[in-house]
């Protein structure tokens, strides 16, 4: 029988305080799964653990720059203490950015490849340890289409390759940690109703991102949320290494 159950595992989610991060730690909340909410701000991560408390679920807020391995570690070491053995993570924390190639700094540069590369990495080794020792574990990092496309109209060097480097870093660690029952995949979105997407500024923007994905519409965070914890439920015990477009047909075109 295939079993799609996560009732009773500990998860962390980093950059849970809005859009697809808080949506992704809220299904895992409601599939009885024990959350530790992750964000740079814990105020912002305590308002997701609310929501999950308040729906009957358990979770605790994390204050957590993911630029920094040892938050990473201390993390990991509250959710445990509260909860128990890991066995869950979702790498979510990541900043966008957009700039002429031409024009981007170093500054600029190292940013996005300090928060989207180095940060995730962080998190990754730190969840990963935890899982070695607790004998399995199941990672989903968030990538994004940009890792596969040069998105028309945005110049977004940065952003993009540092999602690339998301991808490939997940398939390496999928390969290393096979032998230690740790599964790693990536969830790579299309355009989704992000508050970064419901700005008003970027209202013709997004009229284009619609009219260009087949579906014709961008993704609610919650269609995001339903991929990644297939991923990383006992359904899928045979996938790892996974790059999975979540993108309404997007780059199908």
């Amino acid at each position: 029988m295939i079993d799609f159950g996560l009732r009773d595992e500990v998860a962390l989610v980093t950059g849970a305080s809005s859009g697809i991060g808080q949506a992704i730690a809220l299904a895992l909340g409601r599939a009885g799964v024990a959350v530790g909410c992750g964000a740079r701000v814990r105020t912002r991560a305590a308002e997701t653990a609310g929501l999950i408390e308040d729906a009957g679920g358990r979770a605790l807020a994390l204050e957590w720059d993911v630029t920094d391995p040892d938050q990473a570690a201390r993390a990991v070491d509250d959710v445990e203490e509260m909860f128990g053995p890991l066995s869950l993570a979702v790498n979510n924390a990541g900043i966008g950015a957009g700039a002429p190639a031409l024009d981007i700094t170093p500054q600029q540069w190292r940013t996005v490849y300090d928060t989207n590369v180095d940060g995730l990495f962080y998190s990754c080794q730190a969840e990963a340890r935890a899982m070695r020792r607790n004998g399995k574990g199941a990672i989903v990092n968030i990538a994004s289409i940009s890792a596969t496309i040069a998105n028309r109209n945005l110049t977004q060097a940065q952003y993009n390759s540092s999602k690339a480097a998301v991808v490939h870093l997940t398939k390496s660690l999928a390969v290393e940690w096979a032998p230690l029952g740790i599964r790693v995949n990536a969830v790579s979105p299309g355009y989704t109703l992000t508050p970064m997407n419901r700005r008003p500024e970027v209202a013709d923007l997004v009229v284009e991102f619609a009219d260009t994905t087949p579906l014709g519409r961008l993704a609610e965070p919650d269609e995001i949320a339903g991929p990644t914890l297939f991923l990383l439920g006992p359904a899928a015990s045979y996938v790892t290494g996974v790059d999975l477009l979540v993108d309404g047909g997007y780059c199908c075109w």
